[in-house]
């Protein structure tokens, strides 16, 4: 895992996330195969069916009994879709539920909650001041939230479009992981760290958080891979090499150059907001392959710690 490899501790912890996921996870994936294969078997079967009732309604060319099977035909697909929904709907609570019992066993973690419908408030997304954005398509999906050490969290996937000023079209301002925590005191001053990469995209942010008394900071980035990847803005009085650990921003640079995401990071007053992008629906099962894979719960794990890392660098710092 990228992030882990700054720390023995944190390899002995995924090692033990290998072994967990071998015990507890695999098992609870084994268990969903075989209902996925059942309900690909009846959806194939359902398929043959009604291309049958087709075939033989062409060949007799009875009106009325065309109209009279569509009805029931019509009432079995919509069972059909209800079976795949639902399937997708147990599917990734449980194997997120197995992730949060293993990271909650974990120092400093108290009890983490799920809930696969709930999400950050639009309010929270605009007050991290990151993407300058009014964020006028805006949903959310798998809210989690807790204590680690002394700090209040709360994630989940966002979905944020806006309208595009030159296409008819929505575009993307940010697909991917959100979080937010909160400090037990406020702090001096604001930090704002971007993708280099995306800078003419985010000329609204910088623009704004700049007219609001921040500045272009190189001073304070000791890493050489993190100032290569990020822009990092910060008010006159604010503390970034407090806020931000050389560590951590090594282990963030590591993990941008292994995965390839993208990273977004605030400090505002008592509040930190953290955003990594992910281009796909975080394990969302699939309906005509296997879903037995050890990538599949990983990729979720690993974007997870990496946002509960840095709350973690901050507790520990602090």
């Amino acid at each position: 895992m990228f992030f882990f490899l700054f720390s023995d501790y944190d390899m002995q912890r995924l090692d033990e996330f290998r072994i967990f996921y071998n015990h507890t996870i695999h098992p609870e994936l084994v268990r969903l195969e075989r209902r996925r294969r059942r309900l690909l078997r009846l959806l194939l079967f359902s398929a043959l069916l009604i291309i049958a009732i087709l075939v033989i309604e062409l060949y007799v060319h009875i009106l009325s009994l065309t109209l009279f099977l569509m009805i029931p035909i019509g009432f079995y697909v919509m069972y059909l879709l209800y079976e795949v929904r639902k399937f997708k709907s147990t599917f990734k609570p449980n194997i997120v539920n197995l992730i949060l019992d293993f990271i909650d066993d974990g120092v400093n973690y108290g009890t983490l909650r799920y809930s696969p419908t709930d999400f950050i408030p639009k309010r929270t997304f605009m007050a991290s001041r990151i993407f300058g954005s009014s964020a006028p398509q805006y949903s959310g999906e798998d809210y989690i939230s807790g204590k680690l050490g002394e700090l209040d969290f709360e994630l989940c996937e966002l979905n944020v479009r806006e309208f595009s000023k030159v296409r008819d079209r929505l575009n993307y301002v940010f697909r991917g992981i959100f979080l937010h925590s909160t400090f037990s005191s406020p702090l001096r001053g604001s930090i704002l760290i971007l993708p280099r990469e995306f800078q003419q995209y985010l000329t609204r942010t910088i623009k704004e958080f700049v007219r609001k008394g921040g500045d272009l900071v190189e001073d304070d980035i000791y890493d050489e891979l993190f100032d290569d990847y990020f822009l990092t803005y910060a008010t006159e009085d604010a503390n970034l090499s407090g806020l931000l650990s050389e560590d951590m921003q090594r282990a963030i640079a590591e993990y941008r150059m292994v995965s390839g995401k993208q990273l977004y990071i605030s400090f505002i007053g008592q509040e930190i907001y953290v955003g990594i992008t992910e281009p796909k629906d975080i394990l969302e099962p699939y309906i005509f392959q296997s879903n037995i894979s050890f990538d599949l719960v990983k990729d979720f794990f690993e974007d997870i710690a990496m946002l509960l890392s840095i709350v973690a660098d901050f507790d520990k710092n602090h």
